[in-house]
């Protein structure tokens, strides 16, 4: 497997039953009582964990579902994974989220939970989720994860409805100590294929936006998700900055295919959640052969429309799901993006920044969790690079890092 081609980050759909009924869910995940019979077993599961670790240290497993937490196997999971180490996180809903879950995930060795979270309005976020009373019982699901010191994200999917809470979601994303909030922009598939009231122009402003309230907020990183012309907003404001000349393939763009899968409930492999082709199934195959062979269109792609033409192509390259949700093929124009191609020279990522790092430095980066290291490396060789510098230190990781977690050092 080519090097630039390992997996970061594979998500495993553990069942299709969900406590829910989002109206925007991409699984179209069914009732509690209406699962598939034929999902991943226990074994399965673990047997495909340990054919992950055997090649991959640097691999993120996320559990989602529908709701992973309904199967009453999601410790052993855990544990198996963390065992032979790979790092474990969950997706979920919150609404299972009780202190007694809280503890007994931690204690699986789980790193921590992404919680999605549609609204501040209970009455909003429960009729876009189907079920009245849940956003409450998220909220008690927060204050476990704060209380029990189990690191969280928040999961917030943006809408024009929804996209004038945004400032008061990251005051409260901060307030309630999340790691991160994901800002998500929908791909209408699933049972999300007839939520419609996407406006381009509009996510064009809230992307500038998010770009402009990062750079002022050191505490809570906030990633906006499936729409890679950030890396373009950010470029055209910030054109000198190395960071946002690093291509979007190597972590904050698309990823699908190329750092990134999904596995369905039935062990199906798709390049992400919002592409349903399946590209081959863990029972009839090798999940290595499978990713070797698969993804070679993602990985290098030939783009057309907008897409194709345009001169950031590399450095964004657009969401590949979005046109297939749109009935196009996989290489057509991303139509979230309103940008016109300028016809200029394709702008070229930067891929060797000529940085060597001190045995201190390589000590410290070791401290990072093995799926995140690459990317904290690319963009600490690109922050020294700026500098006009050709080394990093110690020092540079300690400023890179108080930055981003308000003057408290993770590396």
């Amino acid at each position: 497997m080519p090097k630039s081609h390992n997996i970061l980050l594979l998500a495993i759909n553990l069942t299709s039953r969900c406590n829910l009924a989002c109206q925007h869910c991409y699984l179209d995940a069914n009732t509690l009582q209406h699962g598939n019979s034929n999902e991943l077993t226990t074994t399965e599961i673990c047997y495909l964990l340990n054919n992950i670790a055997q090649r991959s240290s640097e691999t993120m497993i996320v559990l989602t579902g529908g709701e992973p937490l309904i199967r009453n196997d999601i410790e052993t999971l855990i544990k198996q994974g963390v065992q032979i180490g790979l790092t474990m996180v969950i997706g979920t809903n919150g609404m299972l989220l009780t202190e007694k879950r809280v503890l007994s995930l931690k204690n699986a060795g789980l790193l921590g939970v992404g919680i999605s979270l549609d609204s501040l309005n209970s009455s909003y976020h429960d009729k876009l989720r189907g079920q009245q009373g849940g956003w409450n019982k998220t909220m008690i699901g927060i204050e476990n994860c704060r209380k029990h010191n189990l690191s969280f994200q928040l999961h917030f999917s943006i809408t024009d409805d929804n996209a004038d809470e945004l400032p008061a979601m990251i005051d409260f994303a901060r307030k309630k100590g999340a790691m991160v909030l994901n800002i998500f922009f929908l791909v209408c598939t699933g049972r999300g294929r007839f939520m419609s009231n996407i406006n381009p122009t509009r996510y064009e402003e809230i992307l500038i936006y998010l770009i402009d309230i990062q750079s002022k907020i050191q505490d809570l990183i906030i990633r906006p998700r499936c729409v890679p012309h950030y890396k373009r907003i950010a470029h055209q404001r910030q054109p000198d900055s190395f960071l946002n000349k690093i291509s979007g393939m190597e972590g904050d763009g698309c990823i699908a295919g190329i750092h990134y899968c999904r596995i369905t409930p039935t062990g199906g492999i798709t390049a992400c959640p919002y592409i349903p082709l399946e590209v081959g199934n863990i029972r009839q195959q090798s999940f290595w052969d499978i990713w070797d062979n698969e993804f070679a269109e993602l990985r290098t792609p030939k783009l057309q429309g907008n897409c194709g033409n345009c001169e950031y192509q590399k450095l964004c390259g657009g969401c590949r799901a979005r046109p297939v949700a749109a009935g196009d093929s996989l290489m057509d124009a991303d139509k979230l993006c309103t940008y016109q191609p300028q016809g200029k020279p394709v702008i070229q990522p930067l891929l060797n920044l000529n940085v060597q790092w001190s045995p201190e430095a390589e000590q410290r980066i070791t401290r990072i969790p093995a799926f995140l290291r690459k990317m904290v490396k690319k963009r600490a060789e690109a922050y020294v690079a700026g500098l006009g510098e050709s080394l990093v230190t110690p020092e540079h990781l300690k400023t890179l890092s108080a930055r981003r977690f308000g003057g408290k050092p993770k590396i």
